[in-house]
């Protein structure tokens, strides 16, 4: 037995069932119950909001953290112990920083939007999406990343982001929200916006991040432009679902 591709193929199983919980509770929040929960009087959001949000939550931070966790493993098995991940040379200064950039990077992105980002939407989309792709070029000309390298690293990259907003702005931020509500009282209006901010911009990142997760074989889009593009064209996706989300209505 092969044991190495057992091993593989057993973290790619909980990688993607545990980031199929993740994103569909991310895709539940963002498309139905933030418009369900618009309906709600207080009273029904003292009964609703505690008993439905910290059980949805559960699955919704453990998935992320399993996704995150199990898809690390993989980029360690597959790409770096395989060396498909350079397309030509190999581990040097420029290979580590571009790692570094794809792990760390969620912190100038956090900080971003701490102090200059954080009431600039449009700007933020621009901004986002220039440094998106400038981290693509940086993975292919400087690192000498593959495209599968370099696709892959733009996906872990989104990836770590989205979980660290799970972890350290989402849940945070929703537990003080919960207990209030849970006490009759109205939540902080900062941290519902940060919480609902976060995780808007994870519903943005998801849709790319699934892409890099399914297109390594995609030799078309073999170049970085075109990545630039799928992750554009990913985002005025989710903006157009957005739109449509507001146009459900229940019965």
């Amino acid at each position: 037995m092969d044991t190495m591709n057992l091993v593989e193929s057993l973290f790619r199983w909980v990688h993607v069932v545990a980031g199929i919980l993740w994103i569909g509770l991310l895709y539940f929040f963002n498309w139905v119950n933030g418009a369900f929960a618009a309906t709600m009087d207080a009273d029904t959001k003292k009964k609703v909001v505690p008993e439905l949000l910290p059980r949805t939550l559960y699955w919704f931070r453990w998935g992320a953290a399993y996704t995150w966790i199990t898809g690390a493993v993989l980029l360690v098995l597959v790409y770096y112990h395989s060396g498909i991940v350079f397309e030509e040379g190999g581990w040097n200064v420029a290979a580590y920083v571009a790692i570094a950039l794809t792990f760390l990077g969620v912190f100038i992105y956090d900080a971003l939007y701490k102090s200059v980002l954080k009431s600039q939407a449009n700007a933020g989309f621009i901004v986002m999406w220039i440094l998106a792709s400038s981290a693509v070029y940086l993975f292919d000309m400087w690192a000498g990343f593959s495209f599968r390298g370099y696709t892959i690293h733009l996906g872990a990259m989104f990836g770590s982001a989205m979980a660290f907003n799970v972890w350290y702005r989402i849940w945070p931020a929703q537990q003080q929200i919960i207990t209030a509500i849970k006490h009759g009282q109205a939540p902080d209006g900062d941290l519902a916006a940060l919480a609902g901010m976060r995780s808007k911009h994870n519903t943005y990142m998801s849709v790319p991040l699934v892409f890099a997760m399914i297109s390594q074989h995609a030799t078309w889009a073999a170049k970085p432009y075109y990545l630039s593009i799928v992750v554009l064209v990913g985002w005025l996706v989710v903006r157009m679902l957005y739109e449509k989300s507001k146009t459900v209505k229940g019965f």
